[in-house]
């Protein structure tokens, strides 16, 4: 016997095809409103940080806020119920975004201050690559996820050594320059130390002495290294990854190390330099 649907039933699964269905015409429709809104939405909270703006129209801006944020509030709780999960949209990527683009205006009520924090919203535009199903920014996106999950741990040892670094460093300029020229603890030489190696250099202290001049450039010269590291890390593992998913492993096997990684074209074993056939 078939099951008649309730009324209930029939709105989440209309509204689970105009929210999550991108595909339809209601459903490109409201996630082109959804982007005006978030747009709108940004465009509002940094006028309202315009001195001149805010002194005359802060009322009328306020109320465009809220009224954005009732809209949002209401989408957040129809992605809740139109679907048959909905714990996992809620701890997802996009469901922890969805919230915090929320949050900052209903606690703005008892801190007036933190509606500034609906800027966070801009965060909220990266479902375009969702909604405009461009097959290039998916596959590159997918290949800079997996360059940064493979280079990790490798990122965090390389922090791992500068922290040390920045601490060492630090801790000899406090000793090398002492209070006379600005370096009044040894935080406040750590605080020079990352400032310097990360090439940034507000200038707000510099050493004065030929020995701590010495070890300031030394510090400059190693900041070069501390910006081309990390870059190195991911690049290398964004080039291993964009071999991987331009490949033809069922058609090409090296015969000599049994390596299935090449590009289509490729005549020759990138690993051994053996000729190419095809299985």
């Amino acid at each position: 016997m078939k099951k008649i649907k309730s009324k209930y039933d029939i709105f989440r699964q209309k509204t689970q095809i105009i929210i999550y269905g991108s595909n339809t015409f209601s459903g490109r429709l409201f996630d082109l409103i959804l982007l005006g809104l978030i747009l709108l939405s940004v465009l509002l909270v940094m006028m309202d940080t315009v001195e001149g703006i805010n002194q005359k129209y802060h009322s009328q801006l306020l109320i465009c806020e809220w009224i954005i944020t009732v809209f949002f509030t209401i989408e957040f709780i129809l992605r809740i119920i139109s679907i048959q999960k909905p714990l996992k949209y809620v701890f997802s990527f996009y469901g922890i975004i969805d919230l915090m683009a929320i949050l900052p205006m209903f606690l703005s009520i008892f801190f007036p201050a933190t509606n500034v924090l609906t800027i966070v919203r801009v965060l909220r535009f990266f479902r375009l690559f969702k909604i405009l199903h461009i097959p290039q920014i998916s596959q590159q996106s997918k290949q800079l996820r997996e360059a940064m999950e493979a280079s990790k741990e490798k990122i965090l040892v390389f922090i791992y050594f500068i922290v040390i670094t920045a601490v060492i460093i630090g801790s000899l300029m406090y000793v090398v320059e002492g209070k006379e020229s600005g370096f009044t603890s040894i935080p406040i030489g750590i605080y020079w130390s990352i400032v310097t190696l990360t090439t940034v250099g507000y200038g707000d202290i510099s050493p004065a002495t030929p020995l701590g001049q010495f070890l300031a450039s030394m510090v400059m010269i190693m900041g070069y290294g501390v910006i081309a590291v990390p870059t190195g890390i991911v690049t290398a593992e964004f080039a291993k990854s964009s071999l991987k998913n331009s490949v033809v492993s069922s058609k090409k096997k090296c015969k000599k190390c049994n390596s299935e990684v090449h590009f289509d074209s490729a005549k020759y074993c990138h690993e051994c330099g053996t000729e190419l056939t095809n299985n």
